[in-house]
């Protein structure tokens, strides 16, 4: 973590992005975030977005032993008493003021991109700078780390250009991560530095997600990290997105094939599907490939999937 900075960490869903920042938390709560910051114990401030804290963020803390007294919340209180969420650019004094108040080393925003003001297109370069540029200030001010979770768009190219919105994200980030799932193992992910202006970049790190108690009867995702690998997080990135198009190819092939002598029950194909050891990932995609048209009828309904007519297809 790169103090004083604004960091992205970017990456596609469901591979552990979220789980991620706050194992980082946790170790700044306990002082043991190798780097400038091992041995001094500070606080984080979050905002999150998408996750219930009580019943996400809080049990995913507990699981990664995060000292729960050094974490607040981010919330913002308005001139008429209503609450609502972190914005930027007009929050900024507030979040500095509460860095200074409570020795705050790590800021977290997830996502990113929904703490950009609503007047601010998150597309356009020179809005968005109207809102990271002054963050950026807020870091170097205060030494925090700005910590920006953002995802990727579905698009193949190197990793820094499947980085959703405006280039100006990255173009303000002195430090982007990313976190790419292993195309060879489900369970296994990558993380690793796709843009550093800070020096050559550290080596990629794996890790996998478990499920861990964080109370009687309440469990959360747990991050533990598996050691380093030797190739760089684009290499890994091509590496998945040239697995991907292999798989649907191969699916696309098997799925027009079984659909070449009619209909079949869409329920049917997909356990088919997964007992050849398709994802059901890639089975959308072959869908989509070959044009299936989906039908539905009866109650309980029942939905069917066929090839397109030629007139269909020539649509």
């Amino acid at each position: 973590m790169v103090a004083g900075a604004l960091v992205l960490l970017a990456g596609p869903v469901d591979v552990g992005k979220s789980i991620v920042t706050l194992t980082i938390a946790a170790q700044v709560t306990r002082g043991t975030l190798p780097g400038v910051l091992f041995g001094q114990p500070r606080s984080v401030v979050i905002c999150a977005s998408e996750d219930s804290w009580a019943h996400v963020i809080a049990p995913r803390l507990l699981v990664a032993g995060a000292d729960l007294d050094r974490v607040y919340r981010a919330d913002v209180t308005h001139p008429s008493g209503l609450r609502g969420e972190l914005s930027l650019p007009a929050d900024l004094r507030e979040l500095e003021d509460a860095i200074r108040e409570h020795d705050v080393a790590l800021v977290i925003l997830d996502p990113l991109l929904s703490r950009i003001g609503t007047k601010l297109d998150s597309h356009k370069d020179a809005e968005v700078r109207q809102a990271l540029e002054p963050l950026v200030r807020v870091a170097d001010r205060t030494g925090a780390a700005i910590l920006g979770i953002i995802h990727f768009r579905k698009t193949d190219g190197s990793v820094v250009d499947r980085i959703m919105a405006s280039t100006a994200f990255v173009a303000v980030a002195r430090l982007v991560l990313a976190v790419i799932p292993d195309a060879e193992d489900r369970g296994r992910a990558f993380l690793g530095v796709a843009k550093s202006n800070l020096g050559p970049k550290p080596p990629v790190l794996s890790y996998r997600i478990q499920t861990a108690a964080a109370a009687p009867g309440i469990t959360a995702g747990r991050l533990v990290w598996e050691g380093e690998d030797p190739r760089s997080i684009e290499d890994l990135a091509s590496l998945g997105s040239a697995r991907a198009h292999t798989a649907t190819a191969d699916a696309s092939e098997w799925l027009a094939e079984l659909l070449s002598d009619g209909p079949l029950l869409s329920a049917d194909i997909k356990d088919l599907s997964r007992s050849l050891g398709h994802s059901d990932a890639t089975l959308r995609r072959a869908a989509h490939r070959v044009g299936v048209v989906v039908s539905s009828e009866g109650w309980p309904r029942v939905t069917r999937w066929a090839l397109p007519t030629k007139e269909e297809a020539a649509e």
